[in-house]
């Protein structure tokens, strides 16, 4: 999410996370009983110690996964305060430490599982809203070929909403989810007084008993538990926003109290009335709610798709801002907590992929086999990477190790069982997420080989300056800015200026833009000043990954703490390099084909003016070619 902190009182600040934290794991009571019962009886007959095992596996589930590992546990390994995978990449990323192979693979890992989130963002809105929707065919079965255009009309709309800013439905998110959790316990509730036997499910046994009696379908039960337990990534990559106490407040005041309620009275509905596997969420309500609960289960996922397009909104932007990414546009809406940014690249990908899931699926029961498998993947990966960290910082090693072990053998038993359902459509999030990986690597690479190509080709400081002194320019008064990707070296920018222009300003400062592996810089660290001689001086501006970086702003910032001269920011012309690729298959490390996909993403990243937000006034671009 692209969130402003939420620190206030704790009641408040619970409340507020609801929305953000909890809309997938909130709504997954929509179809997760369901269909593990189904997998567990592939012959119709829904037996009394298979829907007991299946609760107590659900429960137990939540229990371990994510009230242990990620509420108590996993939330523990932090970024300055910040949670999620990106979070974690930055920790392990080679620059923070020496290099090695196995650093090195970790970012790999890293990176194909912060992937795999747009992989769970294209398949979210879809199974979630396809559910809710579902629910008008329990007693109007006749209108049953209207949920897939129905859900196809509301995920546009979300979709088409996107770039006027959801500012006002973010404030109410929280209080609808609160509503959400506070009926579905209800309904639990209702639900367990007509079969109380289904309280046995409290105890971890019914579960094992009935997973090692049932054979082979046992994998194919523990993959659709598993649905239970989605969004639980949530709680780590939302910790930052709204800090960790508020998250396990609502978590175990709230949501766990009543998704445990409503999972066991969907399974005492089972054990009285096994005809109701295809809908226990709904046949739960009495007949004349249940048009109403249709309406509030269908805003509660359009909630829960909200919060994971904002989500993938903000994993994008620390993408671009950690260099896994080109410059995208970067569109600020006027709201201040959810859906403060806009990106209209993401939007428009994840809408394609979204409804192209709902109308290539058609069903809540299709998608379950494509919602599993990449989840489970993200949280195995979570885990290791999240053990790494642990050994990084010097943990115990002895209790590392067993602890992250035992998560780590949960969340790949998890996987195994979900990738049963790979060729039944486990293959569409994972192909999203290996081609979005894939171009990850590919910008990565390309700029690796572009670094060494532009510092090839710069003069070094201390021949500019000889130059200088030997053949003196025309000087002009004022400032000037020259941007450049890197602190070493003269920006081609600026020697190409001076060769055909043969003037230089008075004062000249070389401006690299750093971001740091933390989530935010403190203002006092923003500018790192070295003076070079002559009226040039060289300036890093610190931003960290969850910033917007912002060249005026951080040159304000230096001046106001005294490292560099004092002028007037509207007057200063900035100097930008407009680079032109020529794939030529000259270098080694990318194959031609893939320097020309690199280049078209270069051709197509967002101008640095504007991602920098310098003035479009006072901008001159500096035409320059590569081959590479």
């Amino acid at each position: 999410m692209s969130l402003a902190p939420t620190r206030g009182p704790l009641a408040a600040a619970a409340i507020a996370c609801m929305g953000v934290v909890f809309g997938d794991i909130g709504t997954s009571p929509l179809y997760a009983l369901s269909v593990a019962v189904k997998a567990s009886s592939p012959i119709g007959t829904v037996a009394p110690a298979a829907v007991l095992g299946i609760v107590s596996l659900i429960f137990w589930s939540l229990i371990v996964v994510i009230s242990i590992k990620y509420a108590i546990l996993i939330m523990r390994a932090d970024n300055h305060g910040e949670g999620g995978i990106l979070a974690l990449l930055a920790l392990v990323s080679p620059r923070r430490a020496k290099k090695s192979p196995r650093r090195a693979v970790m970012v790999i890992v890293g990176l194909i599982g912060a992937t795999l989130l747009y992989g769970d963002g294209a398949i979210t809105p879809a199974i979630s809203v396809l559910s809710a929707i579902e629910g008008i065919k329990v007693y109007a079965p006749h209108l049953d070929r209207l949920i897939v255009p129905l859900t196809v009309v509301i995920l546009a709309i979300l979709f088409l909403i996107q770039r006027r800013g959801t500012s006002f439905i973010g404030a109410i998110f929280g209080p609808i989810m609160l509503v959400w959790f506070i009926v579905i316990g209800i309904l639990g509730i209702s639900g367990i007084a007509r079969a109380p036997m289904i309280l046995a499910a409290l105890s971890p046994l019914p579960a094992f008993t009935y997973l090692s009696h049932a054979g082979p379908i046992a994998f194919a039960v523990i993959g659709g538990a598993f649905l239970a337990v989605t969004g639980g990534e949530a709680f780590y990559a939302d910790m930052g926003h709204f800090g960790p106490l508020p998250i396990r407040a609502a978590w175990f005041g709230v949501a766990l109290p009543t998704l445990t309620l409503n999972y066991f009275g969907q399974g005492a509905l089972l054990l009285t009335r096994p005809s109701a596997v295809e809908s226990p969420f709904y046949e739960l309500a009495p007949q004349w709610a249940h048009y109403g609960l249709v309406v509030l289960a269908t805003v509660a996922t359009v909630i829960a798709s909200q919060s994971i397009i904002s989500g993938a909104y903000s994993l994008t932007q620390q993408a671009v801002r950690l260099g896994f990414l080109p410059r995208m546009n970067v569109v600020h809406t006027a709201g201040r907590k959810i859906g403060q940014i806009y990106v209209p690249a993401v939007n428009w990908a994840l809408a394609i992929a979204t409804l192209t899931a709902v109308i290539g699926f058609g069903s809540s029961d299709a998608l379950a086999g494509a919602f599993g498998i990449a989840v489970s993947l993200l949280m195995a990966i979570t885990t290791l990477m999240a053990t790494f960290v642990a050994i990084h910082w010097k943990h115990i090693p002895w209790i590392v190790y067993p602890v992250n072990g035992a998560f780590l053998a949960l969340d790949l038993l998890f996987f195994a069982s979900t990738s049963t359902k790979l060729f039944d459509g486990g293959w569409f999030p994972l192909l999203i997420a290996g081609v979005i990986a894939f171009l990850m690597i590919t910008w990565r690479t390309g700029e690796q080989i572009m670094d060494s190509v532009r510092l090839e080709v710069r003069q070094r400081s201390k021949d500019f300056l000889a130059a200088l002194r030997s053949n003196p320019p025309r000087r002009l008064p004022g400032t000037s800015v020259v941007l450049g990707r890197m602190a070493k070296g003269i920006p081609l920018a600026l020697t190409q200026n001076l060769k055909h222009n043969c003037c230089l300003h008075a004062q000249v400062l070389l401006v690299a833009v750093n971001i740091a592996e933390i989530p935010r810089v403190p203002d006092e660290h923003r500018g790192v000043v070295t003076p070079l001689g002559d009226g040039v001086t060289r300036l890093a501006l610190n931003f960290g990954f969850m910033e917007q970086p912002d060249v005026p702003a951080g040159l304000r910032s230096a001046m106001e703490h005294g490292k560099i001269e004092v002028c007037d920011l509207s007057r200063i012309t900035y100097f930008t390099g407009h680079e032109t690729i020529i794939p030529a298959g000259r270098r080694s490390g990318m194959a031609r084909w893939r320097e020309k996909i690199f280049a078209y993403m270069h051709q197509n990243a967002q101008r640095p003016g504007a991602y920098f937000r310098i003035p479009s006034a006072q901008i001159m671009e500096i035409g320059i070619e590569f081959e590479i």
